[in-house]
Formats: C-alpha cells, structure tokens, sequence
C-alpha cells in the first residue's frame, strides 16, 4: 500500500510518501511544501492545493493519512491551520482518495511509544524506523509519523489501540 500523509500547516505543510504494510516500510519521499510569507492566505491555500495535486499524480497513493485537529490558544492559529487542512483535504477528495485521520497523542504513542513525546523524539523514531540517513525536517517527520500510524493501524493486533477514522 502506498500511503500519501500531510502535516497541514499554512506557511509549511510537510508531506510523506511510504510504501509497505504493518510490518516493513519504506519512504520513497518526504519533503516540506514552504509557502512564502509574502502570499496572502488565499494564494497560499492554493499552492498547498496544487502542490499535493502534484504530488498525488506522481506518487499516484492508495490512501491519504492526516493528522486530526489539534487544540491551540489561538482562534487565528485554528483557523489557519483548519484551512491549510481544508486544502489537503480537497486536494485528496479531488483525486478520489480516501482519506484517515489520527490524533496527535495517537500519532507519537504509535512512533515513540508515548502520548506526549517532543518533535524531537518523533523526528529521531521515524530516521530508525524508516533506516533515514538523516534526521528530516520537523514538518516532513511529522508527516513520516502520521504515514507509520496509518501502516501500523492495519495491523489486527493494534486496531484497537489506532482506530483508523475515515473521514
């Protein structure tokens, strides 16, 4: 199975693309869409748009796998964050994809094996995971996170622990 996952975020949306199953996984490419400052929201909604368009016609992925929202203090920030979301989304549901969602605390207990661990312990676990020869840019570890979680849930003896939430 060939999953494409997005970190969404406005200015630097991370993605991954992984191939395999529960049990071996491999990166085939994990980069981080960096949209410049000067762009208005707008334009830059549209670039995460055509960018992971892009991106899914040439990995062509069998699912897409995002991270759930998350909680923060700002009302600006959410907004934000829920519309670069947004822009993943479509651009999945565009291209006929299904498309899962996993919390955060679920996304690091899959990885790292706890709920709150830091970016750093993400970005570490996914380089032994995946057997990276460098340490990936936070954004795109994220999303190399997110791509594991997704591989881990079809494994029947973690199903309970990582529901898999279509959405």
């Amino acid at each position: 199975m060939r999953i494409l996952a997005i970190d969404p975020a406005i200015r630097n949306t991370g993605f991954a693309v992984v191939e395999g199953n529960h049990t071996d996984q491999r990166a085939l490419a994990y980069e981080v869409i960096s949209i410049p400052r000067k762009l208005t929201q707008s334009e830059a909604l549209s670039a995460i748009h055509t960018g992971l368009g892009n991106i899914i016609r040439k990995w062509e992925p069998d699912e897409v796998a995002v991270e759930g929202i998350i909680y923060v203090q700002s009302h600006r920030t959410a907004i934000s964050m829920g519309a670069a979301r947004a822009a993943a989304l479509i651009a999945a549901a565009a291209h006929g994809l299904p498309v899962f969602e996993y919390s955060p605390r679920k996304i690091k207990q899959a990885v790292v094996g706890r709920g709150a661990a830091d970016k750093q312990q993400v970005a570490f676990m996914v380089r032994a995971l995946l057997g990276l020869s460098e340490t990936p840019p936070h954004d795109a570890a994220d999303a190399l996170a997110i791509a594991l979680t997704h591989l881990f849930a079809t494994d029947p003896l973690k199903q309970d622990s990582l529901p898999r939430t279509r959405i």
